[in-house]
């Protein structure tokens, strides 16, 4: 526990040296910023790291062809740009072709709930296909139809959607110097390398550029590579403070740390960081954290984003998250707690979005989500959530959640999507350790579990190959909101099984 006491606060001194987050490189960013500013600094490096992680198939990225396809769309293209130059290049990009013609054959693959793929992919396909001879397929569900109509709006000065701005780069040279867009404080445009290169464009600016010294910044931590998303500063702040202070990690977090999280919430709520909309779920995380740090805000922002019986991540969004709604419940939830003289306000909130997460459960007792690959992170804020604040409508939802946990162990004692995983193994083991196990359910079972689960988590961290499983344009990983989840996993497990033993 000394161990994981010591890991945790290393992590919450990191929140404030290293404030724009911890991010894995993506493959769809660094191709985009590698064909965009050909002259940023680490070009051969980002060239390198797009050979050095292509799989065996051709392709990049997830072994699912939908997960896939847009981050070997990125890479392949910027391989045929670079091509002419490197014939280890020619071959990486050729391989890349040939796989990419295998998948958008037939209708091409299904794709997931991601954001921008509908119009990402056709950008994409629309580049490459200008570099070939044999052009690639674009099957009907990639047509593209919008992209004409986003250009013409941009180039017409038509007011841009904030969350358009994330992926500023699927609009081709209208992007290029928008009037419209100044870099945020931090330089960038959208939070996003591929959108702050789409901006820049090819001509080098000066070395005192914001936007310029944005991108070199993005590109310092990997050598080269760039992340899909940066900042993520509250994002990452709310999810690591809440989710180590849920779990009782004692950790000492600085009042600069709980101020700085409190100032990010305004009217409308919070924003992952500058140059992102203010949305539901970041807000959420921020309220949580801050509630159960001691310093509880009203969570009435949220109601900016009720729609109905559930709460959008955004105004106007595509869809609907289970995980928002899981974290809206505890935003709500954990305020009503911290201040019962204002509870009864939030009581039917609380029992509205309760209700109808119990009611986006699966057949097979879990949940899945638009904002990771994996249902073991959507069931567990859902399963916690209802834990916690869904009072009797929550008890059989989250019982049904433990048995789906405890049957889709694998046999090395990990829990996993594609494969057994740090992250999804701490997801399930904080399932089973924060909430009550359902009448005639084997507590010898549990423990058996969380123990094998035990034997499959890193001591403190997990390792540099843990698979990027969040959403985004490209899949990432956060990395220390992840170790935060591995962290907690841990010493729950060591603090029950020292319970146990007594």
């Amino acid at each position: 526990m000394a161990e994981i006491a010591a890991a945790a606060q290393e992590l919450v001194d990191g929140l404030l040296t290293e404030p724009w987050g911890r991010v894995s490189p993506s493959v769809y960013e660094t191709g985009r910023v590698i064909s965009l500013t050909p002259w940023l600094a680490g070009h051969r490096q980002r060239l390198d790291y797009l050979v050095a992680t292509q799989r065996p198939d051709g392709g990049w990225g997830a072994p699912d062809p939908g997960y896939a396809l847009v981050p070997t769309l990125s890479a392949t293209e910027a391989l045929l740009a670079a091509r002419p130059h490197d014939p280890e290049l020619a071959r990486s990009a050729e391989r890349g072709v040939a796989v990419l013609r295998r998948w958008l054959s037939g209708g091409g693959p299904a794709l997931p709930d991601m954001p921008a793929i509908e119009h990402l992919a056709p950008a994409l396909i629309e580049l490459i296909n200008r570099r070939l001879a044999e052009p690639l397929p674009s099957p009907p569900k990639l047509d593209g139809a919008l992209l004409p109509v986003i250009r013409s709006v941009l180039t017409g000065g038509g007011e841009i959607p904030e969350k358009l701005i994330h992926a500023l780069e699927l609009a081709g040279d209208a992007a290029r110097g928008l009037p419209a867009l100044r870099p945020q404080s931090t330089g960038t445009i959208g939070a996003s390398p591929a959108a702050t290169a789409a901006w820049l464009g090819d001509q080098e600016p000066e070395p005192d550029h914001p936007a310029r010294r944005y991108l070199e910044e993005a590109a310092r931590p990997h050598g080269g590579p760039v992340p899909c998303g940066l900042p993520i500063t509250v994002f990452e702040r709310g999810w690591v403070l809440g989710w180590l202070a849920r779990a009782g990690i004692p950790v000492t977090v600085p009042d600069t740390l709980v101020r700085e999280l409190a100032d990010a919430v305004g009217e409308r709520g919070a924003p992952a960081a500058a140059g992102l909309p203010a949305d539901a779920d970041t807000t959420s995380g921020a309220l949580y954290a801050l509630a159960l740090l001691g310093a509880p805000r009203r969570p009435d922002p949220l109601w900016a984003y009720e729609a109905g019986a559930h709460f959008a991540t955004w105004p106007g969004e595509d869809g609907v998250s289970v995980s928002t709604n899981a974290h809206v419940l505890e935003a709500f939830g954990q305020y009503a707690a911290a201040v019962p003289a204002e509870a009864p306000r939030y009581a039917a909130t609380i029992a509205r979005v309760g209700a109808w997460l119990a009611g986006r459960q699966e057949p097979d007792g879990s949940w899945r989500d638009r904002w990771h690959a994996s249902p073991y992170y959507a069931t567990a804020c859902c399963a916690l959530a209802l834990e916690r604040f869904g009072g009797a409508t929550g008890g059989p939802a989250v019982h049904r959640a433990r048995r789906w946990v405890l049957d889709s162990q694998r046999p090395d004692g990990s829990w996993g999507h594609w494969s057994g995983t740090a992250e999804e193994t701490a997801y399930a083991m904080q399932i089973l350790l924060l909430s009550r196990p359902a009448d005639g359910e084997s507590a010898e079972a549990a423990r058996a579990a969380v123990a094998r689960g035990l034997d499959r988590l890193p001591a403190t961290a997990p390792g540099p190959d843990e698979p990027a499983l969040w959403h985004d344009k490209d899949l990432y990983l956060p990395t220390a909101i992840v170790r935060s989840a591995v962290l907690a996993a841990r010493g729950l497990a060591l603090d029950n099984a020292h319970v146990s033993s007594r």
